[in-house]
């Protein structure tokens, strides 16, 4: 359904105004950005807080002191120094190295010789032919750095075992993909408050179990479940907030209210891990945030949209006249008549579309190959991402203060995305911020290690935040209308298996110590190049039908920018940024946000 453009005439003066055909239309009526949309976005800052705590807590539960060495039992009753027990028992390092005194020595080795007797015997200095072996009686670990044994330091997730910690993290992503489903499910033939509920519910409760953890086992189960309230624990919420936003304050609320929220929440979150210094209480405390979806049904309200694709119309029309009166605006019944009217046309148009399937995307060659291209654009942005996430812990000892300021990078992103993502364009935008992430990250492994690493780490990620930004609407804008929810859903799952593989790239460092942020530039980079491989969606016509989509920016030449054409296009922008309301939804909306929940 494309906006009208006919005139409407009221019943009342002869006054003309433009037809009511969307959700959209309407919204200038009851308020788009009046007293209930800023009621809802202060509502947003727990659930965002939730979002933040759920993705990056586990990064703490399972910290590792850099600093590990074998512990030697036979030592402890002996007047030496952990320095001295480091620097005369502990063999050199070959691969596995940690520097004590600038001297290379192994975390994971040991010589194994009868302790008792060298001491015994006088001797102040290892011998470099006695036989070594690997860690026989646990680790010791230097806590100055990191104040508190985490699960992996208590269960000794080192060495051998190192993988552990990533693989619980990959369960958690794991548990993503199948809440996807389930939740997403519920909110569909259920209603978004339920779903958000249920949610949030489920995460609460796992996230308490995983306090009385004692075992990978347990840990990784505990961790899949909490994954399945990721992401729509904070996006069923977004959702709704930004559908009853006019199209005009989207982008700004979109990327502020995640911008300023989630950089708080992600920014904060390393020091309460720091000043509570114990895994569990920080995995109760992180929790707390998720008791407001408990209060979800008295304080928010359900989508609007949700109850058109329902067939209750009736109950849209009566939440919007809730709008109505707390934004203090007086609206005619007849221009609740015509809306009525329009959801009635717009959910039969939308029969008409249930017979396409993601599949379809693949049947024209030009729409499959922008579709392949933005899977693999999607799944590069999140393993970047995640990436420079984990990576962080090898880049400098303080990991709180480099944590959080990394995480802070997501507020300046959201400000230079919406003073400039209207003005530059998705495909310019997408494809210099991806190759910011990757010329910083080329520049990190040139520079000395310490402070100066970790600040060209920290541009980096500002890079690849402004890119997952991008991403996130990018899709939505530009697969046509009668598939868009189930591609969007497609590439979405897809990038889950990059969430699970990211925790990986670490160990890509037991080959090299630069190898994680040389293969993350490559990546950023070939990313960068398949952002400019794909049209540019502002100010465009958005397609509806499969061939419009496989014809989409066939018309665009390779330099064209959207903030250098003519006028006569950028007045068209308003019609085209409405231009899939037949879908339920606005794609130039979505930013961090899963478009199958709408």
């Amino acid at each position: 359904m494309t906006v009208a453009t006919e005139p409407s005439k009221a019943e009342e003066g002869g006054e003309r105004r433009p037809k009511i055909e969307s959700f959209d239309d309407i919204l200038p009526y009851v308020g788009e950005a009046g007293r209930y949309q800023w009621l809802l976005f202060i509502i947003l800052l727990p659930f965002t807080f939730v979002y933040a705590f759920l993705y990056f807590a586990q990064f703490f539960i399972t910290l590792v002191p850099e600093e590990h060495w074998c512990k030697i039992p036979e030592l402890d009753g002996w007047n030496i120094t952990d320095e001295q027990k480091t620097s005369l028992w502990i063999p050199k390092a070959e691969n596995d190295e940690i520097k004590l005194n600038n001297i290379p020595f192994s975390r994971c080795k040991m010589y194994v010789v009868n302790y008792t007797e060298v001491l015994l015997s006088g001797i102040q200095q290892a011998d470099p032919a006695w036989p070594k072996g690997p860690c026989q009686n646990g680790w010791t670990f230097n806590f100055t750095m990191i104040p508190y044994a985490s699960i992996a330091a208590e269960l000794e997730w080192v060495c051998e075992n190192t993988y552990l910690g990533s693989a619980a993290q990959s369960a958690f992503f794991v548990g993503s993909i199948v809440g996807g489903l389930i939740f997403g499910y519920i909110a569909d033939h259920y209603g978004r408050i339920p779903a958000l509920v249920s949610c949030n519910a489920v995460g609460f409760f796992a996230s308490i179990a995983t306090a009385f953890c004692n075992s990978f086992l347990s840990f990784a189960i505990c961790r899949l479940i909490v994954g399945t309230s990721f992401d729509n624990c904070f996006n069923i919420l977004f959702i709704v907030v930004i559908e009853y936003v006019g199209p005009r304050y989207r982008t700004l609320v979109a990327n502020m209210s995640f911008g300023i929220y989630f950089a708080a929440a992600a920014g904060l979150l390393p020091w309460i891990a720091y000043w509570i210094a114990d895994w569990r209480i920080l995995s109760v405390v992180t929790a707390v945030p998720l008791v407001t979806a408990f209060l979800g049904p008295w304080i928010v309200p359900e989508s609007a949209r949700w109850y058109i694709t329902v067939g209750k119309v009736d109950k849209s029309i009566e939440m919007l006249q809730k709008f109505a009166k707390v934004n203090g605006k007086t609206v005619e019944q007849e221009v609740f008549d015509e809306y009525e009217k329009s959801c009635v046309n717009m959910m039969q148009n939308d029969k008409q579309h249930n017979k396409y399937t993601v599949l379809d995307l693949f049947k024209l060659p030009r729409l499959g190959r922008i579709t392949v291209m933005l899977v693999i654009y999607w799944l590069l942005i999140i393993l970047v991402f995640d990436g420079h996430v984990w990576n962080m812990k090898l880049l400098h000892p303080d990991v709180f203060t480099s944590f959080s300021l990394a995480s802070m990078t997501e507020l300046p992103a959201a400000i230079l995305l919406a003073l400039f993502l209207d003005r530059w364009g998705r495909r310019w935008m997408g494809f210099f911020s991806m190759l910011i992430c990757g010329i910083f990250s080329f520049i990190a492994v040139a520079m000395p290690e310490g402070p100066a690493t970790v600040a060209m780490a920290i541009l980096a990620r500002l890079g690849v935040n402004i890119a997952a930004n991008i991403g996130f609407q990018y899709a939505a804008e530009m697969l046509p209308t009668v598939v868009r929810a189930q591609g969007v859903s497609l590439i979405h799952i897809i990038g889950y298996f990059a969430h699970i593989i990211g925790p990986y790239v670490i160990y890509l460092a037991e080959i090299a110590e630069e190898l994680p942020l040389i293969t993350l530039g490559v990546l950023a980079i070939i990313d960068a190049l398949i952002t400019l491989g794909l049209p540019e969606t502002l100010d465009q016509d958005l397609p509806e039908s499969l061939q419009e989509g496989n014809d989409f920016g066939k018309e665009q030449s390779f330099w064209w920018f959207p903030c250098i054409q003519s006028s006569q296009i950028k007045k068209k922008k308003y019609r085209k940024k409405l231009g899939a309301t037949n879908a339920g939804f606005n794609p130039g909306s979505l930013t961090r946000i899963d478009s199958t929940r709408l």
